[in-house]
């Protein structure tokens, strides 16, 4: 017959997953999603967040059951009983992690892979076609208006992005707009090439689910996509000196139009459209 203990604690194995599963998927933590990565990073987060929620429940649990079903009655001076060698334990405590350290691993790639992180690692081909749009967007045909390259595929907004210490610059290309907040319009894509003056920087946005360093001397991509108009912090994520915590800037996210009035606005060029 199976035992009291072992029904007991396979109920509790049971209860504890289901309530880790119910706090993974229904305990928000994290800022609104404001850009079309957040949703594919939120799935992780979940997974994560009821797996640390079930570890956590269940250790702290164990931690406490066996203080006080273990501890030293009072008149008890003896030794402890020297148990040892239970290998179904060890087997357990061994497999059990490293199922699921190799199913975070897995996942973790596959979301990183969806969120663009593997680009570089593409066929040449699509290396070719990468380089090629960087090169048209960065080469001065970008601009702060809509346009498109291919029918029905929205070209990017291309963006500059100096980092230095303690300050972010933003630079539009086609209409020479230098700025200390990024602008952006809802639902278009933007490619921000980033580059530092001094030392590392990173770039961080919260509610974009994004972060990327700014290196000296070597420039890096970031693309995304914001969903939500609104003002949200960018954040340095990177020590870089001794008034790091006060490099802030703003990503203002808004409508078309809205962007398109404080492009002209600030535009030193003349923009001529169709």
């Amino acid at each position: 017959m199976v035992k009291t203990s072992t029904i007991l604690s396979i109920s509790i194995g049971i209860l504890l997953i289901i309530g880790g599963v119910w706090v993974g998927q229904n305990v928000d933590l994290l800022p609104v999603d404001a850009s079309t990565n957040a949703p594919v990073y939120d799935e992780l987060f979940k997974v994560l967040f009821s797996i640390g929620t079930i570890l956590f429940v269940g250790i702290t649990g164990l931690v406490i059951y066996s203080l006080i079903k273990f501890r030293r009655r009072p008149g008890d001076s003896g030794d402890g009983q020297p148990i040892e060698g239970n290998l179904p334990l060890e087997i357990f405590w061994t497999a059990v992690p490293a199922i699921v350290i190799l199913f975070v691993g897995i996942y973790s790639y596959d979301i990183y892979d969806r969120m663009g992180g593997m680009q570089p690692l593409s066929n040449n081909a699509h290396n070719h076609h990468e380089m090629s749009t960087q090169q048209r967007l960065w080469g001065g045909i970008g601009s702060g208006s809509v346009s498109s390259s291919t029918p029905g595929e929205e070209e990017p907004i291309p963006i500059e992005v100096t980092a230095m210490q303690f300050a972010f610059l933003f630079h539009y290309p086609k209409g020479d707009i230098i700025s200390g907040e990024l602008h952006v319009p809802t639902g278009h894509p933007i490619t921000m090439r980033m580059e530092s003056k001094d030392v590392i920087h990173a770039f961080w946005v919260p509610e974009f689910r994004l972060k990327q360093d700014v290196i000296p001397g070597q420039p890096t991509i970031l693309n995304f996509t914001p969903t939500k108009p609104g003002r949200y912090p960018i954040i340095c994520a990177e020590l870089c000196g001794p008034y790091h915590g006060g490099m802030r800037s703003t990503v203002v996210v808004e409508g078309m139009d809205e962007y398109q009035e404080w492009f002209n606005k600030n535009s030193k060029t003349v923009e001529t459209t169709a």
